[in-house]
């Protein structure tokens, strides 16, 4: 899903990487134990180190590219490299799937390296990070506006960036799917006849996400609920703006089947709450 391809050329050189050699030594460790059998850490050379965290991740040793990575900065803290292996590390975090890690990495890398040339990346990785983690609309939404307030951050820092679009997209289906939660919440109440509730989460989703595809359902119960309320005139203006705005949809025909089959017909009504609003964000 994340373009990692261009971060290969970082490792080419005139040579070939002999792989199988480099990896498993460059792990950090050669035991030469002292007199209290610890551990004795032997610096290797960056290149052949960071080289070998590449072969890792190509291999899919996601954690094991990631320590290597981490390796690179710690031995060589003020090389080029480092600055490199600190984005690659958090890139194979995302990949291993271990998403909080990834998304500490990437904070780290964004506040030691704001001007870097790719933190355009690193804060789109970041938002991916979040967006990964979306669940299901019946659970929990933190993530869902985490994703959505680190996806703007991308579209807004770096407009005309490679990742400004991707993550326009994301950003609408994040939208799309928290409309989901309010909507799932307010059908809940419309079915537990606690109708107030059920349209203060109706509204909601016209007025905070007009853009997603839950809009004209959310239309829909707003007109049963008010005709469960006794209030025609809301309803009967909903029904209007439904009609108006998506006047082929399965929820305009039910709506107007619902009315006449009360004697009543959709009605626009410029003093009703739903026709001011929606005014104002079309």
């Amino acid at each position: 899903m994340v373009i990692g391809t261009q971060f290969r050329t970082w490792t080419l050189g005139a040579a070939k990487r002999a792989k199988a050699a480099v990896l498993l030594p460059a792990l950090l460790v050669l035991w030469g134990c002292g007199s209290d059998d610890t551990p004795q850490y032997v610096e290797q050379p960056v290149e052949p180190l960071y080289n070998a965290g590449m072969d890792a991740l190509l291999d899919e040793e996601y954690e094991t590219s990631a320590r290597l990575f981490d390796e690179v900065e710690r031995q060589h803290p003020y090389s080029a490299w480092a600055v490199k292996a600190q984005l690659m590390a958090a890139y194979a975090h995302y990949l291993d799937n271990a998403y909080d890690d990834a998304i500490a990495a990437l904070d780290r890398f964004i506040q030691l390296h704001p001007g870097n040339r790719d933190i355009a990346y690193a804060y789109y990785l970041k938002a991916i990070s979040y967006y990964e983690q979306i669940s299901d609309v019946g659970r929990d939404q933190k993530m869902t506006q985490l994703a959505l307030s680190s996806l703007d951050e991308v579209v807004r820092r770096f407009p005309d960036s490679k990742y400004s679009r991707d993550a326009s997209l994301k950003l609408d289906l994040a939208n799309d799917h928290l409309a989901g939660k309010h909507m799932e919440i307010g059908r809940f109440y419309q079915g537990q006849g606690q109708y107030l509730g059920a349209i203060n989460r109706f509204k909601m989703v016209i007025v905070e996400y007009q853009t997603t595809t839950h809009v004209p359902e959310a239309l829909h119960r707003l007109v049963e609920c008010y005709l469960a309320l006794g209030v025609v005139d809301e309803a009967t203006a909903t029904a209007a703006v439904l009609g108006y705005n998506f006047p082929g949809s399965r929820w305009y025909i039910d709506s107007y089947a619902l009315l006449t089959g009360q004697n009543l017909l959709p009605e626009e009504d410029e003093d009703s709450w739903i026709s001011k609003i929606w005014k104002s964000i079309t």
